[in-house]
């Protein structure tokens, strides 16, 4: 086979024909542009002339290049030549023989199909860094050779050094994402709080292994008194930055919390909390708040996507109204809304993750969303799973996600004795706090609970709502609950004014109440009331086995 042919296709060299031009310089154009002889050469024919590379010897020059060359022919292909380079690779390899027995290494690279289809098309085709089974790793470029039966000249390039140091920022991009992932799931919550009147779940997906960690959060707060904080929120960006952006907000809603402010407030100390973390860095954010006494949920939102309840017929609702500007652009007055979330009621918060698709509009996402809780039934988290499945979410999903399911179950039977309400308006006057006794006596003794338990919550009741006479205004009320885990007494008045324990002197003729209260209590507390006034409750913590 003639190899001068088509030595000029090997890749990277080009033919060139040797420059044959007339260097005479005409005697009448002599000092036109001439170079004197003094400074510069002319060819003699005393000195040979570089050879063309046509005139190269080519197996030579094949066999002197450091790159790996094979040429295979014919259908089978039969191996036709390998350089040095290849032969100290693998060892000597035998002409004539068919390639698929004889060059084993193609075979196990998966070379042989490339080969075929170089052959067919006539065209050139490359595989990219393959680690063969010396341990190195190749670029294969397969160029088809049209001489006789037609046959491929096998070029592999080393590349060895090219993967190790593609391989080893690989492995560190891994690590860093590791690093991210460890320290987002650290921060998430490592076990949900499960209120009584409430079941909860969530989950936390982060992106492909591609895709830098975000930060996306979720938390469940119990407020004390039944009610319970939900929040959801999504820093903006990737990486570590994100995820610990996104912890200083988590603990500064939880703190925030304790404070049993209403959703808005809640969300307007966020805002301005997130500006001074970082300037460039904002958040969306849900901040919703739970009372099964009034079967709402109160809600604020800073940009963040709707929250979507089910209610007991199958109807999903979107609560997407009111919605303020993402957390850290400032400026904004927060407002709180409602939903129904009653019995039998399921609710879904979630990160954008969930419905955001690049050549979709996101209500689209939102609208398939809203499919998918209609016809999603069982505990939280088959809801939850079912969601996430229904939205295609995978391990190699471009985006982190978060969701957190929420349902108000519909207690019957014997479980529904378990969970008991009663009320009491009092008008004040110095009948109130008599009948209040009366009340909350007959009250716990239908309930059946033992009787020093009976005894403690009569005589709470008796100092909240004395201290409610004395220091609030009216409309009174005093409320009795118990759920499977605990009895609840909260007087609620029209004084926004909030208690607070404090030591009593020996003389003082007050301040003893609230510090009785917190003595015999298992918890207590006191917040203000979205119409105006305050509420102050105290739990108790029911023993094993009680009603």
């Amino acid at each position: 086979m003639n190899f001068t042919r088509w030595s000029a296709r090997l890749p990277g060299t080009q033919r060139r024909a040797a420059a044959r031009t007339d260097t005479t310089v005409s005697p009448d154009r002599r000092g036109e542009g001439s170079v004197p002889a003094a400074r510069a050469e002319q060819p003699t024919h005393d000195k040979p002339l570089m050879p063309a590379v046509d005139d190269l010897p080519v197996r030579d020059v094949l066999d002197r290049v450091p790159a790996l060359v094979a040429l295979v022919h014919g259908p089978d292909h039969r191996i036709a030549y390998v350089n040095d380079a290849y032969t100290a690779a693998f060892g000597a390899r035998p002409l004539g023989e068919r390639a698929r027995e004889a060059l084993p290494e193609l075979d196990q690279l998966g070379l042989f199909p490339l080969l075929d289809q170089v052959l067919r098309s006539g065209k050139p085709r490359t595989l990219k860094s393959r680690k063969a089974p010396d341990g190195r790793s190749y670029t294969f470029t397969c160029t088809p050779v049209t001489e006789g039966k037609g046959g491929v000249l096998v070029f592999a390039a080393d590349v060895t050094d090219h993967a190790e140091a593609a391989e080893r920022l690989r492995a560190s991009e891994r690590r860093q994402r590791e690093t991210a992932v460890t320290l987002q799931r650290s921060l998430l919550p490592q076990e949900l709080e499960q209120p009584d009147d409430l079941r909860i779940a969530a989950t936390y997906q982060p992106g492909g292994t591609e895709t830098a960690v975000g930060g996306d959060w979720y938390d469940v707060i119990t407020l004390g008194g039944g009610r319970t904080a939900l929040v959801i929120g999504d820093v903006m960006g990737r990486g570590v930055r994100a995820a610990a952006v996104m912890g200083q907000l988590r603990t500064a809603v939880r703190a925030y919390a304790r404070l049993d402010l209403p959703p808005h407030e809640v969300l307007q100390l966020l805002d301005g909390l997130a500006a001074e973390i970082d300037a460039n860095q904002i958040a969306t954010c849900v901040y919703a708040v739970h009372d099964p006494n009034e079967g709402r949920l109160v809600y604020a939102s800073a940009g963040h996507l709707p929250i979507l309840v089910r209610d007991d017929s199958g109807m999903v609702l979107r609560a997407d109204e009111p919605t303020g500007p993402p957390l850290g652009t400032g400026g904004w007055m927060h407002t709180s809304g409602s939903v129904p979330l009653g019995p039998g009621s399921t609710a879904v918060l979630y990160t954008d993750g969930l419905v955001e698709r690049r050549d979709e509009d996101l209500d689209v996402g939102i609208e398939a969303l809203e499919r998918a809780l209609a016809g999603a039934t069982g505990t939280p988290q088959v809801v939850c799973d079912r969601l996430v499945r229904s939205a295609g979410v995978t391990a190699g999903h471009d985006d982190d996600v978060a969701v957190l399911v929420l349902q108000h179950p519909a207690r019957t039977g014997p479980e529904s004795d378990l969970f008991r309400n009663a009320a009491l308006d009092l008008l004040g006057g110095v009948e109130a706090a008599p009948r209040a006794r009366a009340f909350a006596t007959g009250v716990l003794t239908s309930w059946r609970f033992p009787a020093e338990l009976h005894d403690l919550g009569v005589l709470a009741a008796s100092e909240l709502v004395a201290n409610s006479l004395q220091h609030g205004t009216p409309p009174m009320r005093l409320r009795l609950r118990r759920t499977d885990r605990r009895l609840i007494i909260e007087v609620t008045d029209g004084d926004d004014h909030l208690p607070r324990r404090r030591r009593a002197e020996p003389g003082d003729e007050s301040g003893r109440g609230i510090a009785i209260v917190a003595t015999i209590a298992s918890n207590w507390g006191c917040r203000r009331t979205p119409g105006g006034g305050k509420a102050v409750w105290c739990e108790f913590a029911l023993p094993k086995g009680s009603g």
